[in-house]
């Protein structure tokens, strides 16, 4: 929902850029390390570089087709996706 995102988007304004995109743009090791990344802490931010052929919007796509993540922000060459994690005894991200 619309609070659900907007709460997230506070949330993920603190965090730290986690990975970063670069000019080989979306590879199968972005994605397993991404996946990764969202198993360990269900909120992530993401730095695409300027030498990347795509644009931030469609590496968020793209992303979140392949990833099967929400996408939660996206502001010049950040993105900000959301993924609920699967992991037993897991401090899971509350939703409003």
């Amino acid at each position: 929902t619309t609070k659900q995102r907007a709460h997230l988007r506070g949330l993920g304004n603190a965090l730290e850029p986690v990975m970063q995109i670069g000019k080989e743009g979306l590879t199968e090791n972005s994605f397993d390390a991404i996946s990764a990344l969202l198993e360990a802490r269900e909120l992530i931010k993401i730095k695409v570089l300027a030498t990347c052929p795509q644009r931030a919007r469609e590496v968020c796509d793209v992303l979140c087709e392949k990833v099967g993540c929400d996408p939660v922000q996206v502001i010049g060459s950040m993105v900000i996706v959301y993924k609920v994690s699967t992991k037993k005894g897991f401090k899971h991200i509350e939703l409003i």
